[in-house]
Parts: C-alpha cells; structure tokens; sequence
C-alpha cells in the first residue's frame, strides 16, 4: 500500500510524534510512505532521524492556497493509494483541497476536542472519507458539529512502552535538577498555554509546598511562561517550583518521578499522561476531554472536577500520603498502556481503516 502522510505543524508535540510512530511501524511492515512536513520543522528533523522518506513543503496555514496545489501536483506525481492528513495547520482544510484535485482517497486525523461551526465542519471534513478521533470525546464532539457518525473512526493514540522504560540515573537527574533525596517530585508537562492549567497546579502546590518536601517541575514552552513564573514567585513558591522548558529528553527519566499531574481544561486524550503511565508513574488530573480515556480513575490515577483547586489539591495529597496506593496505579498503568495503548495495536486498526476505504 503506498500512503502519503501530510503533517504541517512546525514543533513536535505530542500529534506529530504519533505520525512518527505510525509511519515508522507502516514502513517496518513493508509499506510504501513518504511524509509531507515543512522543512525546518520538528517532525521534518525526527523523521529524517528515523530514516522515513521526507518531502519537504512549506505551509503558511490554512490560506496558504499555493500550498494545496504544490501538494495536489506532487499527489499528481507520486499517485499514492491514499493521503492521511494528520494536523490542523493546513494540513486538513488544504491537504483535502489537494487530495480532492488529485482525486485520491482521503482521510484525517483529529486530535483536538475544541468545538467549530457546523459549517466549518462539513467544509472541513467533507474531502475525506473518514475521520480519524484520537478519542471517544473527540468523535462525541464531531458528531455535535454534524459529521456522520459512519465517517468517524475511533483509534487511540499509541505510546511507545519500552522507550519511557525508567533507565535513567535518577540520582543524576536529581543533581542536575538539585533535588533533595527525600523530596517528594511531581512532574507537569505540556505547552504553557491556558488550557493546559498550569496555573490551577501552581495554586494547588501552594498549599502543598511544605508537606513532605514538595518539588514541582514544569516541563514545557509557551507565552504564558513569564506569566506563570510570575504566579509561582507571587505565592511564594520559588523554591518548590522548577520551568524546565521543553526536553528531548524527557521520555527518559519520567519514571523518576513520584507523580505526574495533568490539569488541562481541554484535551484530545493526553499523550503526556499516558507516556506517565507507560512508565509506572500514577496519575493525577482534571477529568476533561478524552483524559478519562487515558487515566483509568480509582485504577491508574485520580481524576477530578475540572478548575476545582481543592479537589486537585487533595488528591495530590492522597498521593503524597499513600505510597502503596501511588505505586499500585503506577503498576496499573503501565499494564494498561501495555494491553490497550501499543503501537502494534493503534497500527493495526490505521491499516484496517486503510483497506476499508480503498475496498470501498
């Protein structure tokens, strides 16, 4: 099967990492990929990384016409059986515009659960013959905005279990991060934006800053960066919070954590979370979005009313105080993403969805 892969978001966050993920495991299986993505970009620089086949144009957004046709002639050239268009930026609304010029199958994926105008969805959505939600909150929302339900496809997205693996030197990830030995650390970590919630964390961890020796570290980039270390220095807690900004790295040492908290007022499904869980770590966070399909509540994590300070503060609390509990959703959570969230697995329904389109 010869698929070409359309990715134009310029960082690699959490989506364009599964589209490594995906095409990787595509071409080990002996299928024919080639991944369209902006040069200079993140993805462009990890796919090259991993040995998958790159053509490199550039997108301004989704009023970049001139890109729907240079992508629509290389489809043109190329012939592929089928364009999975995996990203909003231009990627959806023109990568369609191209596939539909090319006259060549189509689908997307969906990774986000904010809502749009029924009539930016069907113009949306209306090239591809189905539609991809990384989530069962993703496909409730599609379906609000009008999409035919035979069109969505629910598959989740993957973690990669073995790569979280915890076989980092903890003791030397707490000397570069100059934590105490019996500190207790809790790890955040995701665009420094409003709907990632940080301030609620920082306004939980002031209550908590002098229970057990407490160190918050941020992971992550974003315009409300000065604005968050604004609130921190504000409630006092300079010493207890750490910004780390974003790391390559950081998939290598998250099992030295003692908890991962997530408090997104919105969210696709929450990679982060369930790569906290791939690596044994219990999980603690605002029940929004698809988080309740990532975080398994009372089994691998505690999840709580969205904004509800209090409630989060208490069960980072409960987590603090109860190690056996802590280490039993850890335990939990990496056999869950083992049995339910493996490449192999989110691979396997991608190529059945595949073989449904083109056999028509």
């Amino acid at each position: 099967m010869k698929i070409l892969h359309v990715e134009t978001g310029r960082h690699l966050y959490g989506g364009p990492q599964q589209v490594i993920y995906l095409v990787s495991a595509l071409l080990k299986r002996g299928h024919d990929c080639t991944l369209i993505c902006p040069p200079e970009s993140g993805i462009d620089a990890a796919a090259r990384a991993a040995r998958i086949p790159v053509r490199n144009l550039f997108c301004a957004g989704d009023l970049d016409l001139p890109f729907a046709y240079r992508l629509a002639q290389y489809l043109q050239a190329s012939n592929p059986d089928l364009v999975h268009c995996h990203s909003r930026r231009g990627a959806d609304i023109l990568g369609g515009m191209a596939a539909s010029f090319a006259d060549i199958p189509a689908v997307v994926s969906r990774r986000v659960d904010n809502t749009e105008m029924r009539l930016m969805a069907a113009l949306r959505y209306r090239p591809f013959t189905k539609i991809i939600a990384i989530s069962a909150a993703i496909a409730a929302v599609l379906r609000e905005r009008g999409v035919d339900d035979e069109r969505i496809e629910v598959i989740r997205s993957a973690v990669d279990t073995e790569a979280v693996a915890n076989t980092a030197d903890c003791d030397a990830f707490r000397a570069e991060f100059d934590i105490p030995a019996d500190a207790f650390v809790i790890a955040a970590a995701g665009q420094l934006i409003p709907r990632k919630g940080h301030r609620y964390l920082l306004q939980a961890a002031a209550d908590l800053q002098h229970h057990r020796q407490l160190r918050v570290i941020l992971f992550g980039e974003g315009y409300l960066a000065n604005q968050l270390r604004s609130q921190a220095a504000s409630l006092g807690l300079g010493d207890t919070v750490q910004f780390a900004g974003f790391r390559a790295d950081l998939d290598e040492y998250l099992g030295c954590f003692d908890l991962f908290v997530h408090p997104a007022l919105a969210e696709g499904l929450g990679v982060a979370t369930l790569k906290a869980a791939a690596a044994g770590v219990a999980v603690v966070g605002f029940n929004a979005g698809g988080l309740s399909e990532a975080v398994a509540d009372g089994e691998t994590g505690i999840l709580v009313a969205a904004e509800n300070v209090e409630a989060l503060r208490i069960a980072i609390a409960t987590m603090i105080d109860n190690d056996g509990l802590r280490q039993k959703y850890g335990a939990a959570g990496r056999k869950r993403m083992q049995n339910e969230f493996s490449i192999d697995t989110m691979v396997d329904k991608h190529l059945a969805l595949y073989e449904s389109v083109l056999n028509g």
